[in-house]
C-alpha cells in the first residue's frame, strides 16, 4: 500500500470515500499536457445490511479502476523535519527515527511516508525541510479491511493536503505560489503550492458549520481571525521560503456564499479570487456540478487529480 503513488489498471483514479452510510465517488484524470478532466462523480445512501456496500460498488462497477481514498482528521499527523543527510534508500528509516517524539504513540505502530519541500537552489548548508505523513498502522488496516469487505481494489491511500494540492497546483502562475484557503465543516485548511509542490500546510480552527451559523457581528469576528490566521501564516512562510513568492489567494468553493471571500479582497494586501473547478476541469457526461456539490467533493476531486511523477 502505497500513499503517494501507485500503479494503475486504468486510466485515472477512483477516489471513494465510505462513511456513516454513505459512498461518494470521482473517477478523475490528471493531465499534465492537457485539461485534467472528470469523467463522473457522485454520491449513494446504503444502509447497514451485510453485503450493501459491496452490490453498490458492483453495481458501480469500481472493479474497473485504481481506487484511491482520503484518511480523515484525526487518523494521521502531518508533521515538519529537517530532511535527514542519508541515502534515498534509508530515508524512510531516518525519518521514523525522526518522528520518534512526536507521536503520542510508538514509532513501530506507525506507517510512515515522507513528502520532500524542494530546497532553495544555491549554496549547500541551507535548511532543507520535508513533510512525514504518519498514521498508526490500525487505522490503516482498518480501512484497508473496509474496502477489502466491499470488495474495492483499494490501490493508495491520501491525506487532504495532497489533494487540495493537486487543485491548487491548476491556478498557479508559473513560478509563483498560490495559497489555497478550504473549509469544511469542522476547520479550515490553508496550502501553499508552487511548481505543483506542496510547500505549507496548516488547519484553521473554524469550520463552515460555525461561519454559517453565525450572525453578522460574529461572523465579522470570524472572518477577522481568519484575516490574522492568514497573515501569520504568510509572515512565516515568506521567512522560511522567500524564494517562492506567493502572486495570489485562492477561495474554495462554498456550499453557499458566506461573505468571507469580499471580507479577504478587502483585507488583504494580495489578490483573492475564488475557485471554480469549471474553469480548471472539464466535467464529461453528467452535467457541471454546482458549488454545493464542488464544495463537497472538492478533496474527493483533488485526489482523483494524482499524478505519478509526484509518487515517493
Amino acid at each position: 500500500m502505497k500513499w503517494f503513488g501507485a500503479a494503475k489498471t486504468e486510466p485515472g483514479w477512483l477516489a471513494i470515500a465510505l462513511s456513516e452510510g454513505e459512498l461518494r465517488f470521482v473517477h478523475g484524470n490528471h493531465a499534465p499536457a492537457g485539461k485534467s478532466a472528470i469523467a463522473r462523480f457522485g454520491s449513494a445512501r446504503f444502509d447497514a445490511r451485510a453485503g450493501a456496500v459491496e452490490k453498490l460498488a458492483k453495481e458501480l462497477q469500481f472493479d474497473r479502476y485504481a481506487c484511491a481514498t482520503l484518511l480523515r482528521a484525526g487518523e494521521y499527523q502531518l508533521l515538519l523535519v529537517e530532511a535527514p543527510t542519508v541515502p534515498q534508500a534509508e530515508l524512510k528509516s531516518a525519518i521514523r527515527w525522526r518522528i520518534k517524539d512526536l507521536l503520542d504513540y510508538h514509532v513501530d505502530d506507525a506507517t510512515v511516508d515522507v513528502l520532500d519541500i524542494p530546497p532553495e537552489s544555491g549554496p549547500a548548508g541551507r535548511t532543507h525541510s520535508m513533510y512525514a505523513v504518519a498514521a498508526r498502522n490500525e487505522v490503516i488496516k482498518e480501512r484497508v479491511k473496509t474496502f477489502e469487505s466491499a470488495r474495492i481494489p483499494l490501490t493508495a491511500i491520501d491525506i487532504p493536503e495532497i489533494a487540495q494540492r493537486n487543485i491548487s497546483a491548476l491556478h498557479e502562475t508559473e513560478g509563483r505560489g498560490a495559497a489555497l484557503l478550504y473549509f469544511n465543516n469542522e476547520f479550515g485548511l490553508l496550502t501553499i503550492t508552487c511548481r505543483t509542490e506542496l510547500y505549507l500546510a496548516r488547519r484553521i480552527e473554524i469550520g463552515l458549520e460555525q461561519i454559517l451559523g453565525a450572525g453578522l457581528e460574529t461572523r465579522a469576528e470570524l472572518f477577522g481571525r481568519v484575516v490574522l490566521e492568514l497573515q501569520r501564516s504568510f509572515d512565516h512562510f515568506d521567512r522560511q521560503y522567500h524564494y517562492v513568492p506567493v502572486a495570489k489567494v485562492l477561495l474554495g468553493p462554498e456550499p453557499e456564499d458566506t461573505g468571507l471571500l469580499e471580507h479577504l479582497k478587502a483585507n488583504l494586501d494580495l489578490p483573492v479570487e475564488r475557485v471554480d473547478l469549471l474553469e480548471r476541469l472539464s466535467f464529461n457526461g453528467q452535467g457541471d456540478p454546482d458549488a454545493a456539490t464542488q464544495w463537497s467533493l472538492f478533496h474527493l476531486i483533488g485526489a482523483s487529480l494524482r499524478h505519478e511523477s509526484k509518487a515517493l
